[in-house]
């Protein structure tokens, strides 16, 4: 059994797939907009370029996502996405990425119970715990 973040977005989520692609490095694939959809005709002109499904793959991660369509966007709260990795830098450059043009609620620094770890929301309203791995001394 595998759990998967499945992100509701507010008419940008092509844009937030490709930018989560780059972050994780992994590849962005939109399944499916309303215009590509047997139901587009119920859907205003503005809506068609919505994506209905899609998703980032990320080795044996993945994330999946689609735009509001029923006019009921709210942004998300009360849980994060955690990303977890061995590597203190490559964490720390994640955290920086999703900070960037978003909210820091907690720096990435050393806590007493991980060698990196930060709280942050990015530019899409998403909440993410980004920590590393390892002995706390080391960095």
């Amino acid at each position: 059994m595998a759990f998967v973040p499945y992100l509701n977005l507010s008419g940008n989520c092509a844009e937030a797939l490709e930018f989560y692609a780059e972050v994780f490095v992994g590849e962005a694939q939109i399944v499916q907009t309303v215009a590509q959809s047997p139901i587009a005709d119920q859907f205003d002109d503005s809506q068609q370029g919505f994506v209905m499904h899609g998703q980032v793959q990320m080795g044996d991660r993945v994330i999946m996502g689609s735009d509001s369509l029923m006019g009921d966007y709210t942004p998300p709260s009360g849980f994060h996405i955690r990303m977890t990795y061995a590597d203190h830098d490559r964490a720390k450059r994640v955290f920086d990425r999703l900070a960037k043009k978003g909210a820091t609620r907690m720096e990435f620094a050393t806590t007493h119970f991980s060698a990196g770890f930060g709280l942050c929301t990015d530019r899409y309203g998403v909440p993410w715990m980004v920590m590393c791995e390892g002995d706390t001394a080391a960095h």
